[in-house]
């Protein structure tokens, strides 16, 4: 497989590494706090679900503003700040794992691994549309859905090796290692970026300049304009969501779909238990099927894009996403729960690989940080919905519900999984409606008396 070019190669390389370092951290932080420091303690599931809330804080507090930022800054800079800092992060909890035992309480211990969370998710929220804004600098155009592809297929391999080296590694060499290796994961991304050499400029609003005002003001001023200069063009981003008829679907959709996918996410567990009837080891085999579905959907997703717009894919591949769900959800055998979830994968890789290019078709990249960075905790808040819903569902209204209808039995989980499947789906109907001036890219035009990086040009601009 030819990965486009050297500075793909090399972004791709940062991602395969980080990313796997990521999975894996994530599963040793959950099984150290749940395994060793609150073993057997009663708060210990409350402690280790904390770790969600915390990235969700992060991802909301950080995230509008940090996309101000991104469009100022120069985006390679941006991105290898932010794996230097998230490197001394993970480093400096390392030291913390190093330490003797009974070193530090079991309180200093968590709050040490919250605010490690805390303050990585932070960073992240610089790296991730900065490193979505440079594959539009050194990707063309007509090689962004093949891209987009080829990073889906590698994400979805680090969700597949990253969790299971979690275990192996927290209780063969410990945790401290555990963790220096995702801190080491951080500095082979940082160097791989740092080779990056884009050759294609990027059109800005502002002049590039680092931390600090994009433009000058009187010294006695400068804080307080600054922060009304942030929020300006915060609200510049959120004007183009809401103007733009194909980013404002995008939105809707990705709210519609993440309600109903993290519901899935939240139950499964009980799935497999109550409905399946099988072990709950099992669920992680469930998982397993699932990334080799998107391996392969991710793959695929090139050769679909060649043939049909980055929009047709998405919405149309939401409907199916939306089907497998519902199919998934009338299942009482584990053996056909795992061929049907490794199928629904497929096109749900397509959904997450399209999503790439229908951005970077309809938002200029002057504007990409801010737009992702409104995106980002809208879809976080949605996930919280979804979790939230699901989980109060399931627990009080649903408890003991079971019906037969039309023949077909409904319990508990598999009814609020249908639902789910169904929510998919009608995202998938919206984006087909909404998208539909977007099934052919739209080219940014500039009027007479249009400022640089307006998006008057988009479909459905000024609506």
């Amino acid at each position: 497989m030819v990965l486009i070019n050297r500075d793909y190669r090399l972004l791709w390389v940062g991602q395969l590494v980080s990313q796997t370092g990521d999975f894996a951290f994530s599963a040793t932080l959950s099984l150290w706090i749940g395994t060793v420091v609150l073993a057997g303690r009663p708060y210990a599931p409350a402690a280790v679900s904390a770790l969600v809330v915390v990235m969700a804080v992060g991802t909301l507090l950080v995230g509008p503003a940090a996309g101000v930022f991104v469009d100022r800054w120069d985006h390679r800079r941006t991105m290898l700040g932010a794996d230097l800092v998230r490197a001394v992060l993970i480093g400096s909890l390392t030291v913390v794992a190093f330490l003797p035992g009974g070193t530090l309480s079991d309180t200093t211990v968590l709050v040490a691994v919250y605010v490690t969370v805390l303050l990585s998710t932070a960073a992240a929220q610089f790296f991730n549309p900065a490193r979505f804004a440079l594959i539009g600098e050194v990707v063309e155009p007509e090689q962004r859905a093949r891209a987009a592809g080829i990073g889906q297929a590698t994400q979805a391999i680090a969700v597949i090796a990253g969790p299971p080296l979690a275990a192996p590694l927290l209780f063969s060499v410990g945790v401290r290692w555990a963790l220096l290796l995702n801190a080491v994961s951080f500095l082979v991304s940082l160097a791989a970026v740092r080779a990056v050499r884009p050759t294609r400029k990027r059109p800005v609003t502002e002049p590039e300049v680092g931390p600090g005002p994009a433009t000058a003001v009187p010294p006695g001023q400068a804080p307080a304009a600054q922060v009304a200069s942030v929020r300006a063009e915060f609200l510049d981003g959120l004007r183009m969501v809401t103007r733009s008829r194909p980013v404002t679907a995008l939105v809707v959709t990705i709210v519609l779909v993440t309600i109903g996918a993290d519901a899935l996410n939240s139950l499964n567990v009980f799935f497999v238990t109550d409905n399946l009837g099988a072990a709950s080891r099992w669920y992680g085999t469930l998982e397993m099927a699932l990334g080799f579905g998107l391996v392969a959907g991710a793959l695929g997703t090139a050769w679909l894009a060649g043939r049909l717009s980055g929009a047709r894919v998405f919405s149309t591949c939401l409907i199916l996403t939306g089907i497998g769900l519902v199919a998934y959800s009338r299942l009482t055998g584990l053996g056909p729960a795992i061929v049907v979830l490794a199928v629904t994968g497929i096109p749900l890789a397509a959904v997450n690989a399209s999503l790439t290019p229908v951005l970077l078709d309809h938002v200029p990249q002057s504007h990409l940080g801010r737009v992702i960075a409104v995106i980002n905790p809208v879809q976080q808040l949605a996930a919280l919905v979804g979790v939230s819903a699901a989980g109060w569902l399931a627990s009080t209204v649903l408890r003991g519900f079971s019906a037969d209808i039309a023949g077909v039995r409904f319990g508990r989980i598999d009814t609020i999984l249908t639902f789910s499947g169904l929510l998919v789906i009608a995202g998938g109907v919206y984006a087909t409606a909404a998208l539909r001036s977007a099934h052919r890219p739209a080219r940014q035009t500039r009027r007479p008396g249009d400022r640089a990086g307006s998006v008057s040009g988009a479909p459905g601009a000024g609506r």
